[in-house]
């Protein structure tokens, strides 16, 4: 093995010295429980709540909005189950989202829809993008609340969550955002946006596994979503996760200062593989380039297999995916590529690298030296490959 780069952090960041040297602290000798009266326990509340305001500060919200969560799925759920459940007190049983959600997005409302909520797939173009007046046409007197993510997850599309927002606040419908791929990535500010719910999680911004925050605009009513206890102002019962919501707080900083610089760092490596990978035979980039996350590239490979270029990629190295890393085990292909009109065959062969701010220039070279030696390596395995080349097999890459 040459080099090792990690190129797959969609699926997760690893955790910065500085998120770390917060946190050590609050596991070895700050570790009292928040809810408790003597004063390491008070400590503890006090640095709670600290993190709270600056979580709050990062994407322009008031500390109160925000609710500690153990990451982004959990979000996902409170924010779209309890809304439906209190909206369907009031005779709205009708979700709007999109056919690209992340699976805690679509499994939530595949499992409201079993209990007698209708759901409508907004469909997305070609690039993977929404089109707000389909949002806006499909809301009726009966919607509950819309949900479409901020970005996408497989093939890094930024939304138009601006006008879907606009669209839902003069209708008067919750909107509810999965921000878990753009806090820490894009610049957010939720006191200039009509967004009034919003899912993040700490490890997608160099934060540690198994914490998040859900944000509730103020005069939103939501149902509480786990009982026993009156942590997060009664909302979420259960002992604070204090570490992790400290380390959150310190990644979440971390991340958003000189964002835009950052982000055009990681823009400019992102665009310059793009170039190059695009040179192979039979290559595509799925998604928009324009509007896309800094770190996200996805591409296909006529005639290779995803899961093959993955492995024999890992062998050199280099470590990248296929499609979300939380359908990794599924041989099914990837519903965000046949939702924007890839054929199955071509769905199966896809190359997802994120980059972060920890990539260099040197790890962009790697990339490109090696994607294309793969690619070639298995094309001379393939069956098929000979095939395409003599045009006896098009799946319209």
């Amino acid at each position: 093995m040459e080099r090792f780069v990690y190129a797959d952090n969609s699926a997760t960041t690893p955790i910065i010295k500085s998120v770390i040297d917060e946190m050590l602290p609050f596991l070895e000798v700050k570790f009292g429980n928040p809810s408790s009266l003597y004063s390491i326990g008070r400590e503890a509340k006090r640095a709670v709540e600290c993190a709270r305001e600056r979580v709050a500060a990062c994407i322009g919200a008031n500390p109160a909005e925000i609710f500690f969560t153990s990451g982004g799925s959990e979000s996902d759920n409170w924010a779209i189950k309890e809304m439906a459940y209190y909206q369907m007190k009031k005779g709205k049983n009708h979700i709007i989202t999109s056919n690209i959600e992340h699976h805690a997005v679509l499994h939530c409302v595949q499992t409201l829809a079993k209990r007698g909520f209708d759901v409508t797939y907004i469909k997305v173009n070609q690039n993977g993008i929404v089109d707000p007046i389909d949002v806006e046409n499909a809301i009726t007197d009966k919607t509950a609340l819309v949900s479409i993510m901020y970005a996408n997850n497989e093939i890094g599309t930024i939304q138009p969550v601006d006008d879907i927002g606009r669209i839902c606040r003069a209708r008067n419908v919750p909107f509810h955002t999965d921000a878990v791929q753009a806090v820490g990535h894009i610049k957010i500010d939720l006191s200039k946006q009509n967004i009034d719910m919003l899912s993040l999680s700490a490890h997608k911004f160099h934060g540690p596994k198994g914490v998040g925050a859900l944000y509730v605009r103020k005069g939103i009513r939501i149902n509480s979503f786990i009982d026993g206890g009156a942590q997060e102002r009664g909302k979420r019962a259960g002992t604070e996760n204090t570490a992790g919501i400290i380390a959150m707080a310190a990644a979440i900083e971390h991340a958003c200062k000189d964002i835009e610089s950052k982000s055009q760092k990681i823009t400019d490596m992102r665009n310059r593989i793009i170039s190059e990978l695009l040179k192979i035979e039979k290559s595509r980039l799925n998604g928009d380039l324009d509007k896309r996350l800094p770190g996200n590239i996805n591409m296909c490979f006529e005639g290779v297999e995803g899961e093959s270029l993955i492995l024999k990629l890992d062998m050199e190295g280099i470590c990248a995916s296929s499609g979300s890393a939380c359908t990794s085990g599924s041989l099914d292909p990837s519903h965000v590529l046949l939702a924007i009109g890839l054929p199955h065959e071509i769905a199966h062969g896809s190359l997802r690298l994120s980059l972060s701010e920890l990539n260099n220039q040197e790890d962009a070279d790697y990339i490109i030296e090696k994607v294309p030696k793969v690619v070639s390596e298995l094309r001379k395995m393939s069956p098929l490959w000979e095939k395409i080349k003599k045009g006896e097999k098009y799946y319209g890459v």
